[in-house]
């Protein structure tokens, strides 16, 4: 039974925009799987982990006949990508198997069967809604996801906190070293709402985002948060802790502050990154009238030594940085200068944007 017949890339687009986050290999295989559902006479894609579901609405037309199935994701997409871009695919069920035609090329993959595909309950209790530019939000993520916990023991710390208030959508990110704060006005007044977003959903959100002017519509809801823009549709459950009172951890009175252009500052931090502790990756800024020494050195005592004019009156400091936490928020932030702000060596340093109120960098100091 002919499912689809369409254009090799109209089948490729939104099929790899919803398998980003099915794992190779899972204990449950139909996890392995994306849905394809004719329904509505279009043909659209759903895959999930459990905790987090992408779907895709496409234009395709599907036979009127023809009933949802799943197959393993991957494999579909491998042999699509193989195929010529010019290539018109006809995909048909043939006993419990799908087919795929594309000129003289013939595959027959396994399927299971529709019904057994998990879905994400909908969402029970109050929902609070809000919509915004996707290029906004993917900017605003851009600018703290780096700073998400990996694999710490405090599950919490590996996402991102997302707050609405006061007309405000607020991002932050922590690991326990550094923390990333931004923030963007919302056009309206919304309850307040405070919930930590999945790593991986952040990750997989951040990747489908575009840079156009069309809207995100924002649906949260006690358990869980979903993103519709475009043809796309991601749901996901929310982390169940308490986030660390980031207010408590961004500095307001330091005293000593330095301006640095940021691309300088940049290469010269990659520089002395070369021969930088692989292990611990220190750096040291020694910090004087008007000038900063970057300085690092290895357990070969191989040692680099930069040297930058900036916009300095402060205290005299000597005080050490991971160089991959600057080299992350260098990297991430934009504008021609970065600022930062310094208590002593011991205390942490807030590094910003000049003219940019609704960015903030907390990075902590190490021992060198």
């Amino acid at each position: 039974m002919l499912l689809v017949k369409a254009k090799r890339n109209d089948m490729l687009g939104p099929l790899s925009d919803v398998s980003g986050i099915i794992e190779r290999r899972h204990t449950l295989p139909i996890l392995s799987n994306v849905l394809l559902d004719p329904s509505d006479g279009r043909l659209s894609y759903l895959a999930t982990d459990i905790e987090i579901q992408i779907g895709a609405r496409t234009d395709l037309e599907a036979s009127a006949e023809a009933k949802a199935v799943t197959v393993g994701a991957r494999k579909l997409v491998d042999i699509l990508r193989a195929l010529p871009e010019a290539s018109e695919v006809t995909v048909s069920m043939l006993d419990r198997r799908l087919q795929i035609k594309a000129g003289r090329s013939r595959f027959t993959l396994q399927t299971l069967p529709a019904e057994d595909f998990p879905r994400l309950a909908k969402p029970a209790g109050d929902i609070a809604g809000f919509a915004l530019p996707q290029k906004a939000l993917r900017r605003l993520l851009g600018l703290v996801q780096y700073a998400m916990a990996q694999q710490d023991i405090r599950y919490y710390l590996n996402g991102l906190l997302m707050v609405v208030e006061d007309k405000q959508l607020k991002l932050v990110a922590t690991d326990g070293h550094r923390l990333a704060f931004a923030s963007m006005q919302l056009p309206a007044d919304l309850p307040r709402q405070e919930v930590i977003l999945p790593r991986k959903s952040v990750l997989e959100l951040a990747k489908l985002l575009g840079d156009g002017d069309g809207d995100v519509k924002v649906e949260v809801s006690a358990n869980q948060v979903g993103f519709s823009f475009g043809a796309i549709e991601l749901v996901s459950k929310l982390v169940d802790g308490k986030f660390p009172d980031y207010t408590r951890v961004i500095p307001k009175e330091h005293k000593n502050r330095v301006q640095v252009e940021r691309e300088v500052l940049r290469q010269a931090l990659q520089r002395a990154a070369i021969l930088s502790n692989e292990k611990f990756r220190g750096v040291r800024w020694v910090l004087n009238d008007n000038i900063l020494k970057i300085v690092s050195s290895n357990a070969e005592q191989e040692e680099a030594n930069e040297e930058l004019e900036v916009q300095y009156a402060g205290d005299s400091l000597d005080i050490g940085f991971n160089v991959t936490y600057l080299l992350d928020v260098l990297n991430n932030v934009e504008g021609s200068m970065v600022e930062a702000n310094f208590g002593d060596a011991a205390s942490s340093t807030l590094i910003s944007v000049p003219g940019e109120k609704d960015f903030k960098y907390v990075v902590m100091p190490m021992r060198i």
